[in-house]
């Protein structure tokens, strides 16, 4: 492998960790702080997805302003959500939880075939973001997988930054570790999980939104991604966003120079790791930390 070809993995690896991050904070929010197991966590990556696609056509010159509306959009359906279905799942079994939730995945699958049909579509990548840019003499990088990867690092430093810096975030993990603490000192948790709920949900879409145009919208998308969120979670850590983001780059660089080195065996490395790493740290690498 020459110096230009593992630059593009290495570029390719990264914008994938990052992009997953996007999708595994909002799990790792909704798991760890709440307390619920959600398997649906998958459709609202799909929900983002195709968001983009019905919301690009009328969006045509602000791809900016596009993901802004579908934000803004799906984090209205997450606050609705969880005031419908998941407020009432806090205090029952994780069995419940697990029923419920992976009802509302055949739920979503059953309206988005009602809705936008069953058939694979594409997003295009907005004008300014095509091309690519020139790495050696062979080798080029898109202009659009750049941009993901600067969008997701702004991203994780303002999330990391609400949790760590705000008073929404100092009650958010007050509310982690002690509910009914929080509930006596006049906080409404009920508000702050709905809160918390719809910020989970805007964050899986907005990584939905931004890997439309790079890969194709179809159905059942999600249910990959879900798999691989709860590898990010258990690896970094329950309820820490800090160990999201660092499992969610390890899975990042495991699995595409798995792919480039051991093809045939690409799709274990990243359970291999997951294995490896609780062994070592039963609670996964950041547990414990924010």
């Amino acid at each position: 492998m020459d110096l230009a070809t593992f630059l593009v993995q290495c570029l390719n690896a990264v914008q994938y960790g990052l992009l997953l991050f996007l999708v595994a904070s909002g799990l790792t929010l909704i798991f760890g702080i709440m307390g619920v197991i959600n398997l649906a966590h998958g459709s609202f990556y799909m929900l983002g997805a195709y968001l983009a696609f019905v919301l690009a056509p009328y969006f045509a010159n602000s791809f900016l302003a596009m993901l802004v509306v579908g934000v803004m959009l799906a984090a209205a359906f997450g606050f609705v959500l969880e005031w419908v279905f998941f407020s009432f799942l806090y205090q029952r079994e994780h069995l419940q939880q697990v029923l419920m939730t992976y009802a509302l995945i055949l739920v979503f699958e059953e309206a988005r075939s009602m809705l936008v049909g069953n058939d694979v579509h594409g997003v295009p990548i907005p004008p300014w973001l095509a091309g690519s840019f020139a790495l050696g003499e062979l080798m080029s990088y898109p202009w659009y997988r750049l941009f993901a990867s600067a969008a997701c690092i702004v991203l994780a430093t303002a999330l990391y930054w609400v949790v760590n810096r705000t008073r929404l975030g100092m009650m958010i993990r007050a509310g982690a570790s002690n509910r009914e603490m929080v509930r006596s000192l006049g906080i409404d948790i009920q508000l702050l999980y709905r809160v918390v709920f719809a910020g989970g949900v805007a964050l899986a879409a907005l990584a939905g939104m931004i890997a439309a145009p790079m890969s194709s919208v179809y159905p059942g998308m999600g249910s990959g991604v879900l798999i691989i969120c709860f590898v990010v979670v258990v690896i970094g850590g329950i309820g820490s966003i800090t160990g999201a983001l660092v499992a969610s780059l390890l899975v990042g660089f495991v699995d595409t120079f798995g792919k480039v080195f051991f093809s045939e065996y690409s799709g274990i490395g990243v359970y291999l790791l997951m294995a490896v790493i609780l062994v070592w740290r039963p609670e996964g690498l950041m547990k414990g930390r924010s």
